[in-house]
């Protein structure tokens, strides 16, 4: 901002958000609750990115995040501030299984991560064998230093537990989950706490258990009941009604310095529908666009920033299916499955059973009529590379996952049984939290401090998950506000009606 009379900083009245995802719509709450007009331009012609909805056969599902973790009251508080305290639910506690080359078996019940808090429970026998559960056991006698300096999951689980509980609990979670291996997953970025939980508990498995109990819910995630997509188009709703002008449709080309209110503009990308080139301003900067975008454009202003551009994250495929077929009534896989890499016969990650799952997906669906949600994508060893059943067509992936349904849920599931399914495909949606994230967030952190009144957000700084991104955000979005001046009791002021840009009759805030 540029100095006012008498050398003093005058106070930013304007902010402009570039993103629509979840980041970018918590940013802009945050900068409108505190007294500034705010633009959000998105690329999409559509709000709230992977917290969207789709239909499947008369039902509003969840196309993307369908829970939140509760290690934090990141969300829950944001839930609260807009009014969805309520509407928060629960997973069932029929437990989830995982799929490994012999065949189903019941995963951890307690723990994070497949971290198992007790690695000789009895429903982990078959899992890990008489030699895993005794090694895993040893963690127990271990002194707490074994595995501290180890800076990735899979280090650290290796160290403590053995490779047993790596390969064959760990990695089916973090690659249904991260779709990468604990190897490559950054142990701060993804399980934050858990080594000082060692430190203090002196083993890994009373860490995890400690995690688990400590969580606000009782419970590793919950949910809303509707879907979280509820979240996203409350906080579009929100938005609207605090006059921040919405802009979809809007695929930024150049960020630039505006010279005349020394704050920042970018202009878009020709449009497609005739109109001139837009252009749009804001004396604050939130990027919360994905991180190739968010580089590609803050590096034109910092050379620095260009060595922080992030490798593209794996493309991954949502098949949701509605079937008929009341043997599912009793959950025999739980609430679902989540996919050894070293299983044979299937080709999705993780399989999600909806209904047996929350409840108010099982009310919604009715009787005998279940909702399984399966995924796909594992990390490819190149990382630009498409996983081979996230390219085939959508028909063709639908009959994938019937039969991978079939084979996971030992139940054969015929097409005719089949009421309706949607592919919902992401590109980039699960940023890699690498060995070292933490470091690079902080260099890259420290580097955009020298950009003034800018700020960046979203997944692929903050890691996966609607808990780390909305804490982050919000740090974020204060730190900015707070050294630009802008006092915390700053109230709205002069609100002007809601402003969205292009606008159809049909158009919905979800994808």
């Amino acid at each position: 901002m540029s100095p006012g009379p008498g050398g003093r900083r005058t106070r930013p009245r304007s902010a402009l958000v570039v993103g629509g995802g979840v980041s970018g719509l918590v940013a802009a709450h945050d900068l409108a609750a505190r007294g500034l007009r705010v633009t959000l331009v998105e690329a999409e012609d559509h709000l709230g990115g992977a917290v969207g909805a789709h239909q499947v056969a008369g039902l509003v599902m969840d196309s993307g995040a369908e829970s939140f973790a509760t290690r934090s009251r990141a969300v829950p508080d944001l839930l609260e501030e807009l009014g969805l305290g309520d509407r928060v639910v629960q997973p069932h506690r029929a437990g989830s299984w995982l799929f490994l080359p012999e065949g189903a078996v019941p995963a951890p019940d307690s723990g994070i991560l497949g971290i198992p808090a007790d690695p000789g429970a009895p429903r982990l026998r078959t899992a890990l064998g008489r030699a895993g559960a005794a090694r895993a056991g040893l963690d127990r006698r271990l002194p707490a230093f074994v595995g501290m300096t180890e800076r990735s999951l899979g280090g650290l689980v290796r160290a403590r537990m053995g490779a047993r509980v790596l390969e064959r609990l760990v990695a089916p979670f973090t690659t249904g989950v991260h779709s990468a291996h604990p190897d490559d997953l950054d142990v701060d970025a993804v399980a934050p706490g858990l080594r000082q939980a060692l430190r203090e508990h002196g083993s890994l498995g009373a860490a995890a258990g400690a995690l688990r109990r400590a969580a606000p819910a009782g419970s590793n995630v919950a949910g809303l009941r509707g879907g979280m997509n509820a979240l996203s188009e409350t906080l579009v709703r929100e938005l609207e009604r605090a006059g921040v002008k919405l802009v979809t449709d809007y695929d930024v080309i150049a960020l630039d310095r505006d010279p005349r209110r020394d704050g920042w503009m970018v202009i878009q990308r020709q449009p497609r529908r005739g109109e001139k080139t837009a252009v749009a301003r804001g004396e604050l900067l939130v990027m919360a666009t994905d991180g190739a975008t968010a580089v590609r454009l803050l590096a034109s202003h910092h050379d620095e920033l260009q060595r922080f551009m992030p490798e593209p994250g794996p493309q991954v495929a949502l098949a949701t299916l509605v079937v008929d077929e009341p043997r599912l009534d009793g959950a025999p896989r739980g609430t679902g499955l989540l996919v050894s890499e070293d299983a044979r016969g299937v080709r999705a990650k993780a399989l999600t059973h909806a209904s047996a799952k929350w409840d108010w997906v099982r009310e919604a669906a009715g009787p005998g009529r279940h909702v399984l949600r399966l995924s796909y994508g594992r990390a490819q060893a190149d990382p630009a590379a498409v996983p081979p059943e996230v390219a085939l067509p959508d028909d063709q992936l639908i009959r994938l996952a019937l039969s991978d349904a079939s084979t996971l849920m030992g139940v054969t599931l015929r097409p005719r049984q089949l009421v309706g399914a949607d592919i919902v495909r992401w590109r980039s949606a699960l940023p890699r939290a690498g060995v070292g994230h933490a470091r690079r967030v902080a260099e890259f952190r420290g580097a955009l401090a020298e950009l003034p009144d800018a700020a960046a957000v979203g997944g692929w700084l903050a890691g996966t998950g609607l808990a780390s991104v909305v804490a982050d955000t919000r740090a974020q979005v204060r730190a900015l506000l707070t050294e630009a001046g802008v006092p915390e009791d700053a109230a709205p002021s002069g609100a002007e009606p809601a402003r969205r840009t292009p606008t159809t009759p049909d158009e919905r805030t979800d994808p």
